[in-house]
């Protein structure tokens, strides 16, 4: 097994008053060369939106894009038709395939919203864009992993999108510890801790800490605290 930490205080920011960012790989003004992607992990960015503020409407093309919101809710729009809010508890995929407008805007104007937003490189290119959302209780996952999202065509109880990949979440008490193992060879993992502190192969992370996994296929998470942790398996090569 090899593993790489991704410190929280590592990522790249960006204050533009209405948004505050944290990139975990380079985006917009942040470059780190060391940090393009993982795999075909290509963004994951950890946002804070102001109430009343958003992205106006603007294109994507070839990228499979899923929101988590971690606190308030996303008011989206896209050029399919389709238009809604999405809050704490719900997912939203978009493949953007051959070409897709949208907007996401912070749908309270007096509640910050949070939100993890997640690009990963897409199975095939240029194939009809498409858009889907849902909502998990946290019973599902709870001191157990839920499947999230995971590729089209797989009889998963998920979302699905476009890749070969495995969005999974817990929320496990402290004292628990939780298997994983790869779907198919040549994947690996990339791991946020969305809040608490786990042990992965002997590494200790807390809030925002990362860490990326390969080169096994199976791995294992000790749980110090009470935590919530986002583990995305994802192709290597693509």
């Amino acid at each position: 097994m090899k593993s790489i930490l991704y410190p929280a205080n590592t990522r790249g920011t960006a204050d533009y008053g209405w948004l505050k960012a944290n990139y975990s790989f380079s985006f917009a003004n942040y470059y780190d060369p060391s940090r393009i992607h993982f795999g075909a992990l290509r963004v994951l960015n950890d946002d804070f939106i102001a109430p009343g503020m958003g992205f106006g409407r603007h294109p994507h093309d070839n990228m499979e894009i899923i929101t988590i919101p971690l606190e308030g809710a996303v008011a989206h729009e896209d050029s399919t038709g389709t238009s809604g809010v999405v809050g704490v508890g719900e997912v939203q995929v978009m493949s953007a395939g051959t070409g897709i407008f949208h907007s996401e805007k912070n749908a309270s104007a007096k509640e910050a919203l949070k939100l993890f937003q997640v690009w990963v490189m897409p199975k095939h290119k240029d194939i009809e864009p498409r858009y889907d959302q849902r909502k998990f209780d946290v019973s599902e996952y709870k001191n157990q992993w839920k499947t999230l999202v995971s590729p089209l065509g797989t009889d998963i109880d998920s979302l699905q999108v476009n890749a070969d990949t495995y969005f999974n979440m817990t929320k496990s008490d402290a004292g628990k510890s939780l298997s994983y193992e790869f779907h198919q060879e040549n994947q690996g993992a990339y791991i946020m801790v969305v809040d608490g502190e786990i042990e992965v192969d002997g590494k200790i992370l807390s809030r925002r800490d990362a860490v990326g996994i390969t080169e096994t296929k199976n791995l294992e998470i000790k749980f110090n605290k009470e935590s919530q942790v986002l583990l995305i398996e994802i192709p290597m090569f693509w």
